[in-house]
Parts: structure tokens; sequence; C-alpha cells
């Protein structure tokens, strides 16, 4: 076991790593915390997976204040996980390759008391409390982890990262108090136009339909009573308690959910309810045999074409090529077809098993990178890639020498051959010099542009996203991260007062866990005085007024906001301030 789950990622994730400043988050922060769970624990008892309340307890989640992520991270780890934190959004595939590991990144932002029912950011409220309980059954945080290796090999396309980025930064500005509304207004327009551009649904955008519909908002059970257990829900308590009204519509689960998209601005519309979590992995597997890292050939060549981002393209000798793929040529024989030459823009890099080969990375290959594949015509019995060096030599082909090689396909290349790699007793790829290229009277390559690596291959037996060593790949994008969704602003004297007051509460709560009931009519006429305005406050003062000995009329007097608070804010944040007027009446 690791000390921390940050000691053990690569450099190129360790970058989305960053500190918990723990001091930051403030005494109304910490009642917000508590505010949220004292709802969850209430409503999720009776309607969420029944896993949810003792996975609270096992993932290091407490209720009366803000999680810390070392302490889940070392309760994680019992079950073979681990928890970072991370600053609001990071890239989707970084946080895929973080899960597909077992890691949870935890964004440490706090949702303001303005956003306490949802907030389109991610916090520490949705990753912790949202996903983390859940992580403790067993077969679900076998789902998530399958899950992730599969949408981390999912083809994502450039209109998916132009979208990606306009919700990143309006849910981040969203959510930021410093923000001016005309910057939510340039960052809506964005997220308007990036939406408007996408041309067709990729693989990577069902696959996170998958998510949305399961590990996001998932219900599981019976479909005329399901319980919750997607994070979406679990951390949401307005919507979480409005989902399972039967004006949402409950749909069984199949593969057919990727077909569905949603929009993360506005409650869903319908749920997806699965039979058991054991049937999540199920809809998975099917969902993954119709991807391109499954299928290969001429339809994930054409799934990488379109996407315009970087992607692996592997061949049967086991040869990857990563870059983006501008253009193949293929034979199409009925609903089959065979890949005959690929051509990439720059970076490029050539790995097997996912590792870069020496000296073919983006240095050699900055601008691109082309090859034929197929049979060769004199060997056209035999796979080129199981070629011995004598039957190499049978048909001319020599380090040093002059050869001509043609394919079956009318390929035709010719130069001095320079180098044979191989692994695996398979031939990888041949490099040569003085090389030209060409198929009839098209000319593919020619000696100017310098030595030539022609990968060796028949067919195209996977195509994946993103590149296949990442590490020696370098930047690409992938997505930006975070704008600073938490405010940077200094607190106003105000804000300071109020702060003073929940913390001033906070501490008496603890003292009546110690020494039962006491007067505090002079600590609530202090409250009253000192904060602004602020309905969570009373809240919190009603709570303490029915565990301790309160005058009728303070109590009546905070009750009295508290209902001015219900009246004067949104219905649904009013019907969450009602319930916890009733779980205020509760002892814990």
């Amino acid at each position: 076991m690791v000390q921390n789950s940050i000691e053990a990622l690569p450099p190129y994730l360790k970058r989305y790593c960053t500190v918990q400043d723990y001091d930051k988050y403030t005494s109304r922060d910490h009642a917000a915390w508590r505010f949220i769970m004292r709802q969850s624990r209430e409503f999720f008892r009776d309607n969420a997976v029944g896993i949810y309340l003792e996975g609270l307890r096992k993932t290091g989640i407490p209720l009366d204040r803000i999680p810390k992520v070392s302490e889940m991270d070392r309760a994680l780890q019992e079950f073979g996980w681990g928890a970072i934190p991370v600053c609001g959004f990071i890239p989707p595939i970084a946080f895929l390759d973080l899960q597909a590991r077992g890691i949870l990144p935890i964004a440490t932002d706090m949702r303001t008391i303005e956003h306490i029912a949802y907030t389109p950011a991610p916090d520490i409220v949705h990753e912790a409390a949202g996903h983390a309980p859940i992580i403790a059954d067993k077969t679900y945080r076998e789902y998530l982890r399958k899950y992730a290796k599969v949408a981390e090999k999912t083809i994502m396309s450039s209109e998916d990262l132009a979208l990606y980025e306009a919700i990143r930064v309006l849910s981040d500005i969203k959510e930021n108090p410093d923000t001016k509304p005309g910057q939510i207004t340039e960052a809506q327009k964005a997220l308007d136009f990036a939406i408007k551009n996408v041309s067709y649904a990729s693989e990577a955008a069902k696959v996170s339909r998958m998510a949305w519909w399961t590990v996001e908002y998932g219900l599981v059970g019976d479909i005329n009573s399901p319980k919750i257990y997607g994070a979406g829900l679990l951390s949401s308590v307005g919507e979480s308690q409005a989902c399972l009204h039967p004006k949402v519509r409950k749909v069984p689960l199949t593969v057919k959910c990727v077909d569905t998209a949603f929009d993360i601005t506005e409650p869903q519309p319908q749920l997806f309810v699965a039979q058991s979590l054991d049937q999540l992995t199920d809809v998975l597997e099917e969902l993954e045999n119709r991807l391109s890292f499954k299928i290969g050939g001429v339809y994930g060549l054409e799934q990488a074409r379109l996407a315009k981002t970087v992607n692996t393209v592997q061949l049967d000798t086991g040869a990857q090529v990563s870059g983006k793929l501008v253009s193949y040529e293929a034979a199409v024989y009925g609903d089959r077809g065979e890949p005959q030459f690929i051509k990439f823009e720059g970076p490029v890099q050539i790995c097997v098993g996912g590792r870069e080969l020496p000296g073919q990375g983006r240095s050699r290959h900055g601008h691109g990178f082309s090859s034929p594949l197929g049979r060769w015509t004199a060997t056209k019995n035999k796979s080129p890639s199981g070629l011995s060096d004598s039957e190499l030599s049978n048909i001319g082909i020599l380090k040093g020498k002059k050869a001509v090689l043609e394919f079956v396909n009318g390929f035709r290349v010719e130069g001095v051959v320079q180098n044979i790699v191989r692994e695996n007793h398979k031939i990888l790829y041949i490099t040569w010099i003085d090389c030209s290229v060409r198929r009839g009277d098209k000319l593919y390559y020619e000696p100017a542009w310098g030595e030539f690596d022609m990968v060796v291959g028949e067919a195209v037996t996977s195509v994946f996203g993103g590149p296949a060593d990442r590490g020696a790949y370098g930047d690409y994008h992938m997505g930006g991260v975070s704008t600073q969704p938490g405010r940077q602003s200094p607190f106003t004297d105000e804000e300071i007062r109020t702060f003073e007051c929940y913390a001033k509460i906070r501490e008496q709560r603890h003292r009546l866990q110690i020494s039962g009931a006491v007067p505090i009519d002079s600590l609530v006429e202090e409250v009253l005085s000192r904060s602004g305005k602020d309905w969570l406050i009373a809240l919190e003062l009603l709570e303490l007024s029915k565990k301790s000995s309160l005058s009728s009329r303070l109590e009546a007097k905070v009750m009295e906001m508290l209902t001015g608070y219900q009246q004067s804010v949104d219905p649904d944040l009013g019907r969450l301030i009602g319930k916890g007027v009733n779980i205020a009446a509760v002892a814990d």
C-alpha cells in the first residue's frame, strides 16, 4: 500500500493534482456540507441503494464537516482504490485514466450556499458524497473501473473537445462568485456555438452517455420503485428528491441508452433503471463490442479520420501508429474493407505494446507519417511480418542494398533498405533511404523528404483514442483544466462576521454533545444581530434551539426568519429549507 495515491501516478497525471488547502474552507462551507449531508442521510436512507450509508462511513466521509481527501485516500485503499485532490475540471481523458487506475479525482472546491442544491462545476460534494459511497460495493467499483478502461480507448472528436471546453468555462464561471454577468452571457454564447457545431455523435459522446445514465444519473431495481446510485443524484439534494416523482419517466436500461443525449443544465426528463448493478457490466460489454478499439478495420479508420484528434491505429503485427489520421485508402468488399494506406498529421509516434520504439517519436515524425499496408507480391502466400532474413534476402530485401517492393494492392516502394526492426519475431517496420512510394501515377513519398519508415502489416486490428504511449508522446489537446471556479476576491466584513457566527454555533453544538442542554438566548441574540441575511444560519439556530434551552420569543423569531426565507427564495430551495426545518427537530 502506498503512502498516498499521488506517489504512484505517472508524471503526466501528477500535473492535474493539487493540494487540498483545508484551512480555506469557512465555517459556512462546513455548515453547507452538513446541511447537504443531513438532507442526504435522511432521504437516501430509504431511497438510495443499500450500500449508501455504510459506504459513507467506509470511504471516509464525515457528516458534520468537509472531508479531507487524504483520509478518503486511506479509506479507499482498503478497496484497492484511492483518491487525489484536483482543482475543478480536469480533461476527460485524464479523469478516465485516473479512474481506470482505481483513483477517484476529488475536486476540492465547496459549492456556495447559493448553489447548495446543485452546482454545474465539479466540487467536493459531487466527487466525495456522490461517487465515493457506492465504491464500497464491489460490483459497482468493478464496473466503474471497467467503464473507465473502455472509455479512455474511445475516439473523442475535435467537436467533443470544443463542447467540453465551452461547458467547462461556463460551469466554472457560473459557480465563481467573482463572475460578472457579461462573462456568463459570453460563455453561454460560446456553448451555444459549440453545440450547434456538433455534426455527429462520436464514440466518446455515446460512451459518455453511458456514464451519464449510469454513473451519474443511474437508478436500479424495480422500475416502479427504483433506488438511486448515480453520483449526480446523490450529490444533488434537490434533483434527487424530484427524480423519483412519476413525472420523470423511468426507462429500463439497455445499450440503447447511448442514443439518448442529455443536457447538463436542466433536470433530466427521463432516467434509466438497471435491473441490478450486475447488469451495468453486461450493458457495457455490449457497447464495448461496437467500438473501434474492438472492431478496427475501415470502420475504426473512418471514426479516427472524422474525429480530427490524436488516435492510435494498431496493426496485426502489434505496431501502433499514433497521431491525427487525415486520410486512408482501402478496398471495400461488401460490408468489409481492406486498409491499404494510412496518412497522419504530426506529431506521430510508433509504438508496440504501448511503448514508444527508440527513435520513433515526435522529433522524427513531427510533421506527419504515412505508410502503405498489405501483402507483398513476391510473398503473397505468407504474411510479410513473419518473413525471416533469408526469406527477405530471397526477394531482394537486404540492409544497405537497393530494393523494389511490390504490394499486391499495387503500391510500389523503391529505395535503399537501411534498417529492419523486429519484435517478437515479427517485422514492425522497415526504414528506407532515397525512397519513393507510388501507386500507378500517384506519388506518395519522394526521396527529398528524407528517410521513410514503412510499417509492416496487413490488417488494422484496433483503432483507439489518444497516443499509445502518453508519457512519451507529450502534450496533446485533451481539454483544458479549471478556470478557478473558487472565489479569489477577499471576504467582506459582513461575511467575516457571519462566518464567526457559524463558528460560534458549531462550537456550541459541540458543547451540547458533551454537557447537554444549556441556555443559548445570548448566543442567538448575538447571532441575529451580527449575521447578514442567511437562511442557513437561521436553520442552524433552529436546530440548536431544539436541543437546548431557548426562549419561545427567540425561537419564534428564528422561525419567522426561516418562513420569510422560504417565501423569498427559489421554490426548490424553499422546499429544501422546509425539509431542513423538519430534520432540525430530529436528534443526530
